[in-house]
């Protein structure tokens, strides 16, 4: 799914993408092995010309997304643990990365040129650092998880649409309202 919304910054965007290689709700997924991956960064210029990803790399990077998952349900308002942090934090601490100022004077980390998952660390870098960052949320329905950008006005978006998850979970909230209703009408009896 696509916001659609030219709003949204290009590294946000990415990174939006790269949390939706997985569907939770049928367990697709798109980074199966470490060519995937490598296609998948080569196609978004993370990744040089003769790198090469191993299985570690792969799920180094997967840990990544899990891991971002996590962050983008606490953009959403959910409660972030400690605990939830420590596979990202260790994925992203076997990441080297470098400080460099760029010709317009702005600082921006960079791998070395040998990292295969170093360049997406310095996009989640970029995204982090831009102002739609914290509009990047995952949908709140438990059974999807689906990265979103939410575009309303005071960044209360729940759900990755409205008309898929958002009317389900509403849908459902109503008819466990109505039996809860109807067993207390029935106990009164």
């Amino acid at each position: 799914m696509t916001d659609g919304d030219e709003r949204v910054p290009d590294a946000v965007r990415a990174v939006r993408d790269f949390v939706n290689t997985a569907e939770p709700q049928t367990g697709e997924e798109q980074l199966t092995d470490p060519e995937r991956l490598r296609d998948w960064l080569r196609a978004r210029d993370l990744l040089g010309p003769g790198v090469t990803l191993t299985h570690a790399d792969l799920h180094r990077a997967l840990a990544i997304r899990e891991g971002l998952r996590v962050v983008l349900q606490a953009h959403a308002g959910h409660p972030l643990a400690e605990d939830t942090l420590g596979p990202i934090n260790a994925a992203l601490g076997d990441t080297p990365m470098r400080l460099r100022i760029d010709t317009a004077g702005v600082r921006r980390l960079a791998p070395p040129g040998d990292d295969p998952v170093g360049g997406l660390v310095a996009l989640l870098d970029r995204a982090a650092g831009t102002e739609g960052w914290e509009r990047l949320k995952v949908c709140a329905r438990e059974s999807c998880r689906w990265a979103y950008y939410d575009t309303s006005r005071n960044r209360s978006g729940r759900w990755c649409s409205m008309a898929g998850c958002g009317n389900q979970v509403k849908m459902r909230r109503a008819y466990a309202t109505r039996r809860r209703r109807g067993g207390e009408r029935a106990n009164r009896r």
